[in-house]
């Protein structure tokens, strides 16, 4: 093989902003041209934003694509470029890679394999590849270079890698649109490593990177050796330009620091509520500082996303809120450098009280007392999002929404929830790693201290309606991210009647779930895109609507 240089571009695109992506690919291959690469390649789907779900439906959504890559195909000269995009052809649609040479695209690769698990739709939207593309680079003694997408790089022994067999590929390139959860570097860099096995060839792995809307893509692009073997690394998270020698089937570049689990999770949680404020137009970010974790938490992502001067934290006490929790909210803000309103919702409360009291008659009102509070609370964040155009962060953490631990309207109130895949036990790992990467306390110690407590009642405490969190988190991992059933979950050593009403409460939250903001998912199986069941459902005694009075926040 001759040398030769390869620029990965790791960008960061939005769905439906073919104006913009254009000229963020034109900038990028521009940086490649001038580092001397021969060929510069873009993400799956780069050039529409991944994934554009039903707006593949639309014809004049297709033919903006193409038009977008024929506007992106003169900026790329002196130089090949391979452009993810969806294309129309022959009455169907491909996810497919347009290879543009000398300014003109000159071939077109459509994916062979197409996911259709978990988040990924593709079937319902695109047609399968049959034919391998492969085109050479480098000029005498060129570089015979293969094309391939994402998932055709998964799938061991599978079409793509049946297809370039013999066909004497020297390198293979894959353009991917690979979400992050906690943990997928590792499977995705072993698939990457079989593929590269199988075919013989190094590989020159290229992700995405942004949020998009309940999805985070890492970036994290990779190369590796015909053996498996790392040889050069992008940045994770952020957008990258990574430059690659080939040379004698070696292939050598610079090596990015890769996070641990934890700080990747944090980056995800903070680039997902970036973009998704960004992309959406919002400048400003907003949220109730209730002076708990969870809230603590989500004020912390909201100035690492925005910036602190770009954050509103409003605390709304209530009559059950304590000096400590204030005191708590107060000096968060303080140390995050953020804006603090102080909104007592005491009046509001009583006042609705007093309207109710003819209908709901003598006795205590409960629950329904309870939950008034956050719906009050709920009302005025979302007035403050009315008169100045804030996005209203919800703070509710994935074991309260698991289990229906929230209030309609109320707490579940915004427009995005950072962390709604993001169990308890994980908060506060994530609020100490706030503190540790900042060498100070940022969150208060007595936040981390503090037993959880939703304070809509004298001296209530969350574990006098769940179970304690730390035997909780466990069981939900095993029922929603692993569809463990209830006795498998019991054989492993948890007590029947816990794990019984656990699964209870999960199954008969659903319509609360679906009635939420969305979020950014960090694991395999989020709510949402990930796990969609029915509402309306006996099956194993769960679904429906939970009509009960069981905790501050279970009934409607």
């Amino acid at each position: 093989m001759s040398a030769l240089r390869i620029a990965l571009a790791q960008v960061n695109a939005t769905v439906g902003d073919f104006d913009g992506n254009v000229n963020r690919l034109a900038e990028a291959a521009g940086r490649a041209r001038e580092a001397d690469a021969a060929v510069v390649v873009f993400p799956e789907l780069a050039l529409s934003g991944y994934p554009p779900e039903d707006l593949l439906l639309r014809p004049a959504f297709l033919a903006d694509a193409r038009a977008a890559l024929d506007a992106l195909a003169p900026k790329c000269k002196e130089l090949a470029a391979i452009v993810g995009f969806p294309e129309a052809a022959d009455g169907k649609v491909y996810n497919a890679a347009a290879v543009i040479e000398d300014g003109r695209v000159a071939n077109v690769y459509r994916k062979m394999e197409l996911p259709n698990y978990g988040v990924f739709d593709e079937k319902r939207y695109f047609a399968a590849g049959t034919e391998p593309v492969l085109f050479e680079a480098g000029g005498a003694g060129s570089v015979r270079i293969a094309v391939t997408i994402c998932e055709d790089a998964w799938i061991g022994g599978g079409a793509a890698a049946r297809a370039l067999a013999g066909k004497g590929a020297e390198i293979v390139l894959n353009l991917s649109a690979s979400p992050f959860y906690a943990g997928k570097s590792n499977a995705r860099r072993e698939a990457i490593a079989r593929f590269a096995r199988e075919t013989g060839a190094p590989i020159a792995y290229v992700n995405l990177v942004g949020g998009q809307d309940e999805l985070v893509f890492d970036g994290g692009s990779l190369v590796l050796g015909a053996g498996g073997e790392v040889c050069a690394s992008a940045a994770q998270f952020k957008e990258d330009l990574l430059l690659v020698e080939f040379d004698g089937g070696k292939a050598a570049g610079a090596r990015a620091p890769e996070l641990d689990e934890i700080e990747a999770v944090y980056a995800a949680l903070t680039l997902g509520t970036r973009d998704y404020a960004r992309k959406n137009r919002f400048e400003r970010l907003t949220l109730g500082l209730s002076g708990g974790v969870d809230s603590a938490l989500v004020a912390c992502l909201a100035a690492d996303a925005l910036g602190p001067e770009n954050v509103t934290a409003v605390t709304l006490p209530s009559p059950y809120t304590s000096a400590g929790t204030l005191a708590d909210a107060r000096r968060l803000a303080r140390n995050l450098g953020v804006e603090l309103l102080e909104i007592p919702i005491e009046k509001a409360f009583h006042a609705s009280m007093d309207a109710l009291a003819p209908a709901f008659g003598e006795g205590d009102p409960g629950v329904a007392a309870e939950n008034l509070q956050a719906r009050v609370r709920g009302n005025f964040l979302m007035a403050l999002s009315n008169r100045f155009g804030w996005l209203v962060l919800a703070a509710g953490n994935k074991s309260e929404v698991s289990v229906g631990y929230c209030t309609l309207y109320g707490d579940t109130a915004g427009g995005f929830a950072p962390i709604k895949d993001v169990l308890k036990s994980r908060v506060y790992e994530l609020a100490e790693l706030v503190n540790r990467a900042r060498a100070r306390e940022v969150v208060p110690a007595s936040v981390l201290a503090r037993a959880p407590s939703a304070e809509l009642a004298p001296n209530q405490r969350d574990e006098d309606a769940l179970p304690p969190y730390a035997v909780l988190d466990p069981i939900l991992r095993e029922y929603i991210e692993r569809d463990a059933p209830p006795e498998a979950i019991v054989r492993r050593g948890f007590d029947e009647a816990t794990v019984r009403e656990v699964v209870r409460l999960v199954d008969r939250s659903e319509y609360k779930r679906r009635q939420a903001a969305p979020g950014v998912r960090i694991t395999p199986k989020a709510f949402g895109r990930d796990r969609r069941l029915p509402i309306t459902s006996r099956y194993g005694g769960g679904g429906g609507h939970s009509g009960g009075r069981r905790g501050r926040n279970a009934s409607e």
